[in-house]
């Protein structure tokens, strides 16, 4: 098939809930893609931070082939090793101790840290979250984005959210009220263009929380799994800081669907048997995937590749015409333009670029862990081509 015919398949039977660019894409190798037409295209979107290996890397090929041969399957009412395996690591990874729950994806990692709050809150039940935050499209994750676009025509909202402004510690701590139960932030806001957490922010959260008996709980779903140069966001920023829960999706298994979050002793067990569960959540070929994607980065010492490759885009975007900022940690970049940056995206395309716009301006960049230099500098060209 063709990207017409493709393209005229979503048409006809597909709900027209994204806002689609005219490409449809058959094959990936790496960090490069083909459309139905043969068009070759460098992706520096990665799957909206997902495909943290690229493509068909033979690592997850192998995991899904061995584990889909032995067990896929089994429901949550029994043990598998690999969720058990998985668990640990993830544990070992964040470097304190806690436990962890499995299920398909950030929106659903999310709900199971709203969970956590309003348990843990027992009877207080808000969760502060930030402006140009986003949580997922749940209905509970829209209401604790800070986004008024993501929410209308859903209303009315489920109550227990209210936004702060970002990288603003007197405004978090004049917010606290009775009934707040927990500070919900990204510690690099994503789709609110790639915006960081100052370092004395999060520790000041860290502090406030201690002080009034609240839950610091970090959304790590886009920039977590090693894409700032550390396996936890947050420790690109402040590594001193201790969140009480986090929740990871997109990247962790590479493609394969997957969510977790994990939550420090002593809230650990707060979700007992009852109160929280996933059908298909870490089944064994999902954690099987996400091993084998962990052991890959670790192996090839992929977080300190994204942070040498990540200083080296900045510097060179920095230079481009039309640029007038670069933000980002490690592979969570974010480029900001002088115009608006729908129509600079869709000239990526044309020139074989693939990049995530964020807000009105800002482009970002989201390339693979194992992305190469040379990789840098050809997407570096096709961005100045296309601005």
């Amino acid at each position: 098939m063709n990207s017409a015919e493709i393209i005229s398949l979503f048409e006809q039977y597909v709900m027209p809930t994204y806002g689609r660019y005219p490409l449809a894409f058959v094959r990936g190798q790496g960090a490069r893609v083909w459309d139905a037409d043969g068009k070759e295209y460098l992706d520096f979107g990665g799957g909206i931070a997902v495909n943290v290996l690229g493509h068909s890397h033979p690592a997850i090929t192998a995991a899904l082939t061995q584990q889909s041969q032995v067990l896929i399957h089994t429901s949550n009412l029994y043990y598998t090793a690999p969720q058990g395996l998985l668990a640990k690591k993830l544990v070992e990874l964040v470097g304190s101790a806690g436990k962890c729950f499995f299920c398909n994806s950030g929106g659903e990692a999310n709900e199971a840290l709203y969970k956590l709050a309003r348990k843990f809150g027992a009877g207080r039940y808000e969760i502060l979250t930030f402006h140009n935050s986003f949580h997922g499209r749940t209905l509970a994750g829209i209401s604790a984005t800070g986004q008024e676009k993501v929410k209308k025509g859903f209303e009315p909202l489920v109550d227990g959210f209210r936004h702060v402004p970002f990288n603003d510690l007197d405004a978090v701590a004049k917010a606290i009220g009775p009934k707040t139960a927990a500070i919900l932030l990204e510690p690099i806001q994503g789709e609110g263009g790639i915006e960081p957490a100052r370092p004395d922010f999060l520790r000041g959260l860290r502090r406030l929380c201690d002080e009034r008996g609240l839950l610091l709980m970090f959304d790590e779903v886009q920039c977590g799994i090693g894409r700032t140069g550390d396996f936890c966001g947050w420790k690109s920023i402040a590594p001193d800081v201790v969140p009480d829960a986090v929740s990871w999706a997109k990247g962790l298994a590479g493609g394969f669907p997957i969510g977790a979050i994990w939550a420090r002793q002593p809230y650990a067990d707060l979700l007992g048997p009852g109160t929280h569960a996933s059908t298909f959540g870490g089944t064994p070929l999902a954690c099987a995937v996400a091993l084998a994607v962990l052991a890959v980065i670790e192996r090839e010492q992929l977080m300190a590749n994204a942070r040498a490759q990540g200083e080296y885009f900045q510097t060179r975007a920095r230079a481009l015409p039309g640029v007038t900022q670069v933000r980002g940690v490690g592979l969570m970049l974010g480029v900001e333009l002088a115009v608006e940056n729908k129509p600079v995206i869709a000239k990526m395309a044309e020139h074989g670029l693939l990049g995530v716009p964020a807000g009105t301006k800002v482009v970002r960049f989201l390339p693979p862990l194992n992305v190469t230099r040379a990789e840098m500098d050809e997407a570096v060209e096709k961005l100045k081509a296309s601005l």
